[in-house]
């Protein structure tokens, strides 16, 4: 058997592969955050012409590569803090310790699965740390700093765009918004917005806005708040170089929170968007069930959560015609997301 270890970086992804015993299978690669589907193809190919499966090791701080390797057919496995030692403040243990530690260890890692994502089986800790937020976030509510829907009473939606930009449907999506004249709201990780400035500036440049959704895509509650903190800051960093602006907005990943992470948001940082319908891309259920979810849960005000990166989104494109067609024979208009939070306000 082969085990891939996948570490982030400020710039990429570090990938180690090891055999059985330890030794080396491939040398080791470094690949841009622009890269995915090609380390994607690589990985597939390795296992193939080695004839032995592959079992990829990632992070918990690293949500943006599952999607793809398993949608891929790859054998993705989390590694949780408490089976690896200190991670530093930014950036994820090496490649060849993860890798080592399925070696050594595949049965003490969470395998992962495209209905559950990245934070597949810790569901106990996610409901943990949204119980332990609620006091903070019901302070940044009243301060006019977190929302999730805008008032029931007008005739207006957001609909917004998680995990991008992606070299691919970024720009699938941006065509069928000006298709249909739509503005939305893109919520944009860090690494990509790194590897990626022309794409984010084309967002810009047609008119969308831009959220803050950290650098790595991790699960909040494996984070310091120091960690947490440069997670923002990196990201907002990225954001200054590529658009010469730091969004106003902030969506954490998976919707996951802890009053420590919400704790750094106050008192002059990005204000907390949070979603009231989920269209469930994300899971890949087929376009027509992403597009009725949607129209099933959507009214005026919603807040609507798809992506646009982060894994094989080509259900997403697929959906979003039906999406906006359905939405606007109601009546429906398209507004960015902020624009919600301003008239809550």
């Amino acid at each position: 058997m082969l085990y891939a270890g996948i570490a982030w970086t400020a710039d990429g992804y570090d990938v180690e592969v090891i055999d059985a015993g330890g030794n080396p299978a491939a040398a080791p690669a470094r690949w841009g955050a622009e890269r995915l589907p090609e380390l994607t193809r690589w990985l597939v190919t390795l296992g193939r012409e080695s004839g032995l499966p592959c079992a990829v090791v990632l992070e918990s701080t690293n949500g943006l590569v599952d999607g793809l390797l398993t949608a891929a057919g790859l054998d993705v496995h989390r590694a949780d803090p408490w089976v690896l030692p200190e991670r530093p403040d930014f950036g994820s243990v090496s490649a060849r310790l993860l890798a080592e530690t399925a070696r050594t260890g595949l049965a003490s890692l969470s395998p992962l699965t495209a209905a559950g994502g990245g934070q597949t089986g810790r569901d106990d800790d996610y409901h943990d740390g949204i119980r332990r937020s609620e006091e903070m976030e019901s302070a940044l509510t009243r301060a006019g700093r977190c929302f999730r829907h805008g008032p029931r009473d007008r005739q207006e939606v957001a609909l917004t765009f998680d995990d991008g930009p992606d070299p691919v449907y970024t720009r699938q999506v941006l065509d069928i918004l000006e298709r249909y004249e739509v503005r939305a709201t893109f919520f944009c990780v860090g690494l990509h917005v790194n590897a990626l400035p022309d794409e984010v500036r084309r967002i810009r440049e047609a008119g969308h806005s831009l959220g803050n959704h950290t650098w790595s895509h991790p699960f909040l509650p494996d984070l310091s708040p120091r960690q947490f903190r440069l997670q923002i800051e990196r990201t907002s960093d990225a954001f200054e170089r590529s658009v010469g602006e730091t969004p106003t907005l902030f969506r954490p990943p998976y919707g996951s929170r802890t009053p420590e992470a919400l704790g750094e948001l106050l008192p002059d940082g990005p204000a907390l968007a949070l979603w009231d319908v989920d269209s469930w891309d994300w899971a890949r259920p087929g376009p027509e069930k992403i597009a009725k979810t949607v129209l099933d849960h959507a009214r005026p005000g919603s807040m609507i959560l798809m992506h646009d990166g982060g894994g094989d989104r080509r259900e997403s494109v697929l959906a979003l015609p039906a999406v906006i067609e359905g939405l606007l024979e109601r009546g429906l208009s398209f507004v960015p997301a902020d624009a919600l939070r301003s008239v809550a306000m």
